[in-house]
């Protein structure tokens, strides 16, 4: 086996009780230059993974004992940033759109092209590099003090920083607000890493994702035969997070009906599956997140008022990116040299032209926009897409609605020419599900097999 520059180190797991189909997938990985392991079985699979396992694994769904969707439950409990590829029949495919929402990386039908499994692979393997390196990263330069993972030397995020180091160790939930892309997830994270529960999971889950008819359960777990298709008790995330963190992103998206129940985790620290009266005791600390104003939506009858007061004994607010302009240039240039290393391109000191425009923009999009604009600049693109307008006046005269549309169609074009056509790829970096993804694409007329790549 030749080790390639090109190739990222690291073990795929390989599960797969046919062993025909083993042998095939692992010989064309293996001709790639991958270090492969294979199994016939997911248990000795689930025994090696850890939050340190550098590798993917790579699963059939239909198999003895554990199926390829309880394997994936199991690792991404263990880890939720681990890569888990799974392969699935024609008549699979409904499992396969569950698994993705569970938290698969991808997963490939049957029959598959070889070249495809080691395309899909290697990218896995990147993203589980990045993932440990950042780890790494953030254990030596915040082992100390986990608010330094909050970036910037404005008086605002020096406010933010020790409110954190305040409030994080404190046995309080919290509130976080803030406009989209202003980092409120990593603000909770960092909480949690303040806080006498690091070591515990810290679950996140975004209120607003979930299905309706499915959320109970998604949060409270439930037992056997509790409704149609509920064939074995399934633990929730609430009871998952024992001994840690439940971050609920747009929590103002939760139903009302649901707020109820929510209010009694919050006071009496006990879930209830779905179809048992039984309490189940849980030791967990609740963030609570929302662009929303809370407080308007209690007053009005939106949201649950007692709910909200419960929530906001600790509020904590995290300015908009143009609140804090001071930290444009350090955070663009955090995220250069970030993209620069992976994408294995060198960059030169930062355009003054180029910092003036920066600062003048209005950042909709908050530091999440920012992060794709450095990213666009390392791949030699316009940071801001040459709006051909001052970069901070409208083009002409344009409603709000279109200029939001125009500057996701960039995005989004952007995203996909650099995934090379790949949906998969795009959804995760752009950090919304592929749902929300192909109704965008849908709606603003963006066809990815555009930016397909073509061999020759």
């Amino acid at each position: 086996m030749t080790e390639t520059d090109t190739i990222e180190p690291g073990t795929v797991f390989l599960i797969d009780d046919d062993p025909d189909v083993l042998r095939s997938c692992a010989q064309s990985l293996e001709l790639a230059g991958l270090t492969v392991e294979t199994f016939g079985r997911a248990e000795p699979v689930l025994e090696r993974l850890g939050p340190d396992t550098d590798g993917v694994v790579v699963s059939d769904i239909r198999m003895p004992g554990t199926d390829g969707v309880d394997l994936l439950r199991r690792a991404v409990a263990v880890d939720r940033d681990l890569p888990v590829v799974l392969i699935t029949g024609h008549g699979d495919v409904p499992l396969a759109v569950e698994a993705m929402r569970v938290g698969a990386y991808d997963f490939l039908e049957k029959p598959f092209d070889p070249e495809r499994l080691v395309g899909t692979v290697v990218r896995a393997l990147e993203k589980r590099r990045l993932v440990l390196e950042l780890r790494g990263l953030q254990r030596g330069g915040a082992a100390a003090d986990p608010a330094a993972a909050i970036i910037g030397a404005s008086a605002r995020i020096e406010a933010l920083r020790r409110l954190i180091r305040s409030i994080g160790p404190r046995r309080v939930d919290v509130l976080i607000t803030g406009e989209t892309g202003a980092g409120k997830e990593l603000v909770a994270r960092t909480l949690h890493q303040c806080s006498d529960r690091a070591a515990g999971p810290f679950v996140a889950i975004n209120c607003g994702a979930l299905p309706e008819s499915l959320i109970e359960s998604e949060l409270f777990g439930h037992e056997a035969g509790a409704f149609t298709g509920a064939q074995r008790r399934r633990i929730g995330r609430f009871e998952f997070a024992n001994g840690g963190t439940v971050f609920l992103d747009e929590i103002e998206s939760m139903p009302l009906e649901l707020q109820v129940r929510l209010l009694r985790v919050l006071q009496e620290r006990t879930i209830e599956r779905v179809g048992s009266n039984v309490p189940v005791p849980v030791d967990l600390r609740v963030m609570a997140a929302t662009k929303d104003d809370l407080r308007d939506k209690a007053e009005r009858g939106a949201f649950r008022e007692d709910l909200y007061y419960r929530l906001a004994v600790a509020p904590i607010a995290i300015p908009a990116l143009r609140e804090r302009a001071d930290d444009i240039p350090v955070l663009f240039e955090h995220f250069r040299h970030r993209y620069a290393t992976r994408h294995a391109v060198d960059v030169g000191p930062l355009d003054p032209g180029l910092l003036t425009r920066l600062r003048a923009h209005r950042w909709p999009g908050n530091v999440r926009e920012l992060q794709h604009a450095a990213e666009r600049a390392v791949l030699g693109l316009d940071p801001l897409m040459d709006e051909g307008t001052g970069a901070d006046e409208p083009a002409g005269h344009e409603g709000l609605a279109a200029q939001v549309d125009r500057f996701e169609k960039a995005v989004i074009e952007a995203t996909l020419s650099e995934t090379g056509g790949s949906v998969t790829d795009a959804h995760g970096r752009l950090g919304i599900g592929r749902k929300t993804l192909y109704e965008k694409m849908q709606r603003l007329g963006i066809d990815p097999a555009r930016f397909r790549r073509r061999e020759g």
